[in-house]
């Protein structure tokens, strides 16, 4: 109703001052220029009499994300940030629109499981990421902020810290039971857990455990009639060295059945070997050497029942046949450390 009836509108700057004092000077702002004017008068971070005039951050980054160029850029946000509250001696709030240190941060699981799958999905021409309207990198923010770990977190933060960071992949599954241990952590300190110290928790988990099997060597040779693979392992088993005998249709089967023929099997037990997957470690900060992330999950069996629950275990090495017969040992001595003593009540001791 204003600008048509100005005579010589092109001529005249249409200016906005709005103030925020009942939260809608954004809304008003955007509004007012969707009506044609030009120019909009506001401060950093919205400061200001009373409540503060119109953040101009925040308005010029919304015009921004919805392909409207502002004509303003804050490719260095951070440095924005810090010459503002050093001018006005007035601290930026955490949660504000755009610029808090926690914007950009994901605590819940399901948030944190969203943006895991749209960075795996991402494009290269089209930045289109759950709750995270822009890439970070845009305004001088990192990644590695994006999704940080605590009680309210599930398996999607622990998994993306340990992929990012480590470059190890875990299956659904295994995720799942590793954030049960994470979860415990957090719920005992109250607090928000590191990606160092997930991978601490992961090693003390699934690599450190080494009683009461350990694998000490082994060799392996190919049948020359048929393609059954014979493995002969030596093992460390409750303090004793024992050597175990098996075949089977790959390494993986032969050492499970040596396993279940020399120390099991006779005594009404037997392992079940279930969810095997092996890939490469991925390439990140933290892995300097290729290696194999091998998982697997074991169940034991009592006179052909299920007894007690599963297990994962996980085994790293360059190797990808010793990598899985780590993860396999690995899975049973969880299984051990768990208190399902049957499986190992025969077992040799010194």
């Amino acid at each position: 109703w204003m600008s048509p009836p100005l005579p010589r509108r092109d001529c005249v700057c249409i200016s906005l001052h709005p103030h925020n004092d009942r939260g809608t000077g954004i809304a008003a702002a955007e509004l007012a220029l969707m009506a044609g004017a030009d120019r909009v008068e506001g401060c950093l971070f919205g400061n200001g009499e009373r409540t503060g005039n119109v953040c101009l951050v925040t308005l010029a980054m919304n015009l921004f994300t919805q392909g409207i160029d502002p004509q303003v850029r804050y490719h260095n946000l951070e440095e924005t940030i810090k010459v503002a509250e050093w001018c006005t001696e007035l601290k930026v709030p955490e949660r504000y629109p755009w610029a808090g240190s926690l914007v950009y941060t994901a605590f819940s699981g399901s948030h944190q499981d969203a943006i895991k799958k749209g960075l795996a999905a991402l494009g290269d021409n089209v930045w289109e990421v759950p709750y995270l309207p822009i890439d970070p990198s845009d305004i001088g923010r990192a990644y590695e902020a994006i999704i940080r770990v605590n009680s309210q977190s599930g398996k999607g933060g622990v998994a993306y810290l340990l992929e990012s960071e480590y470059g190890i992949e875990l299956p659904k599954e295994a995720q799942a039971e590793f954030a049960q241990v994470i979860q415990k952590l957090t719920d005992k300190s109250g607090k928000e857990i590191s990606a160092k110290a997930i991978f601490e928790s992961f090693t003390e988990t699934f690599l450190d455990p080494k009683e009461p099997l350990t694998l000490l060597d082994y060799t392996l040779t190919k049948a020359a009639s048929t393609d059954d693979v014979e493995v002969k392992a030596s093992l460390k088993v409750c303090g004793s060295t024992v050597e175990v005998v098996g075949k089977g249709n790959g390494p993986v089967s032969a050492f499970v059945g040596a396993l279940n023929c020399t120390l099991f099997s006779k005594h009404g037990m037997h392992v079940v070997l279930s969810d095997y997957h092996s890939e490469a470690r991925g390439h990140c900060k933290q892995a300097h050497n290729s290696e194999a992330v091998a998982t697997v999950r074991c169940q034991a069996m009592f006179k052909g029942a299920k007894h007690g629950s599963s297990k994962f275990g996980i085994g790293l090495h360059p190797n990808t046949t010793t990598a899985v017969m780590h993860a396999v040992l690995s899975a049973l001595n969880r299984i051990s450390a768990a208190g399902d003593n049957k499986l190992f009540a025969h077992l040799p001791t010194k």
